[in-house]
C-alpha cells in the first residue's frame, strides 16, 4: 500500500450538510430549563433527585452534583433521551461517564452520559483552550459558565467532526453540564484505546488517522490533544474521542496544538515500526485550506487496523 492510495482506507462518508458550523457563533451559557427546574423544585423533580442520589452509581457524587445537574439529567429523561441508568464507565477529576439506556425511533439504544463536575473541573487547564476563542469572549473567570460552555463546545465539536466524515461518538443531546452521546462498546466489552491494541497493519491505521486529522482541519477544527490515548478501536473501527478541548483554526494556539498532535501521532506510529516525520504529517493535514462552508470527500474501505478481532 502506498501513502497515496486512499481507496484502501476504512472511512465514513461525510454527511450531506450545509457546513460544519459558524466559526464565530456565540455559545449561550445563560440559565437553561434545568436551572428553572432546580429552582422550582416541584414534587416530581424532588422525588427523581432523591431516587438518583440513592442509586449506588451516584452515591459518591452527592458532594459534587448540584441540584441543577440533577435537574439537567431529569430534563434529558423527560425529553426521551435517557430511559435508565447503568454503572460508571469512567471517573475523572473533570467528568464522569455513565452507561445508560436511551431511545431512538422507538428502539432501545445504549448511550453514554458524560457529566462535567462544575466544582471540580480543572479551570486553569480549560483556559488554555478557551482563551482567544471568540465563542468564549465575555465568560471571564466564572467557573460555572466556563464548564457549561465547555460541555456545549464538546457537543458542537462532535457534530462538526461527524459532518466532516470523522468517526466520533454520535452526539445526541446536551443540557447544561450533561452530554449524551453514542456509547462505543459496552462496559463488559470495553472499546480499547489505540495504545492497548496490537496494530497488525500500522500503515493503514496511520493513513486513517492522518486523513481524519485532515478532515478535522478542513472542517475548521484542530483536536488539540490527539494521541494513542484519545483514539479507540471497536468492531474494526477507529474512533476519535475527547473533542471537548478541540479548537477552531482561528484560535491563536491552533498551530501549536496541531504541531503537538502531529508529533504525538508520528511518535506513536514510530514506536509501531512505521517511521514518519511529523512535519510531513503536518503538511498533509494542512494541504487543504480550512473551509467552514463545506466538508471533504472520502471513500469507503476495509477495517482500518487490519485486526478484525479488535
Amino acid at each position: 500500500m502506498t501513502d497515496s492510495d486512499p481507496e484502501e482506507f476504512g472511512f465514513l462518508e461525510p454527511e450531506e450538510a450545509a457546513g460544519p458550523g459558524d466559526e464565530w457563533e456565540e455559545i449561550d451559557v445563560t440559565d437553561t430549563e434545568a436551572d428553572r427546574i432546580a429552582r422550582q423544585r416541584d414534587r416530581e423533580f424532588s422525588q427523581f433527585r432523591e431516587r438518583l442520589k440513592d442509586a449506588d452509581q451516584f452515591k459518591v457524587e452527592q458532594s459534587v452534583f448540584d441540584d441543577a445537574t440533577f435537574a439537567a439529567i431529569y430534563k434529558l429523561v423527560q425529553d426521551g433521551h435517557v430511559d435508565a441508568f447503568g454503572g460508571p464507565i469512567s471517573t475523572g477529576k473533570e467528568a464522569n461517564v455513565y452507561e445508560a439506556l436511551g431511545n431512538e425511533d422507538g428502539h432501545d439504544r445504549d448511550v453514554a452520559i458524560k457529566i462535567y463536575r462544575i466544582n471540580a473541573s480543572n479551570f486553569r487547564q480549560m483556559r488554555e483552550y478557551l482563551e482567544g476563542d471568540p465563542r468564549f469572549e465575555g465568560l471571564g473567570s466564572d467557573k460555572k459558565q466556563v464548564v457549561l460552555a465547555w460541555t456545549q463546545k464538546e457537543y458542537a465539536n462532535l457534530m462538526r467532526a461527524r459532518q466532516a466524515g470523522v468517526r466520533v461518538p454520535e452526539p445526541i443531546a446536551v443540557e447544561r453540564n450533561v452530554l449524551v452521546m453514542e456509547l462505543v462498546g459496552l462496559v463488559e466489552e470495553r472499546a480499547r484505546r489505540l495504545v492497548e491494541v496490537d496494530v497488525e497493519n500500522p500503515q493503514t491505521a496511520y493513513e486513517v488517522v492522518r486523513e481524519y486529522m485532515r478532515r478535522l482541519y478542513a472542517a475548521g477544527l484542530v483536536h488539540g490533544d490527539l494521541s494513542e490515548y484519545n483514539m479507540i478501536i471497536h468492531n474494526g473501527e477507529l474512533v476519535v474521542i475527547d473533542l471537548g478541548q478541540a479548537v477552531t483554526v482561528h484560535h491563536p494556539n491552533a498551530e501549536e496544538f496541531l504541531r503537538r498532535d502531529c508529533r504525538n501521532v508520528a511518535g506513536f506510529f514510530g514506536r509501531q515500526g512505521l517511521e514518519r516525520d511529523w512535519r510531513d504529517l503536518h503538511e498533509f493535514v494542512t494541504e487543504v485550506e480550512p473551509d467552514p462552508g463545506g466538508t471533504p470527500d472520502g471513500p469507503d474501505g476495509p477495517d482500518p487496523t487490519g485486526d478484525s478481532d479488535t
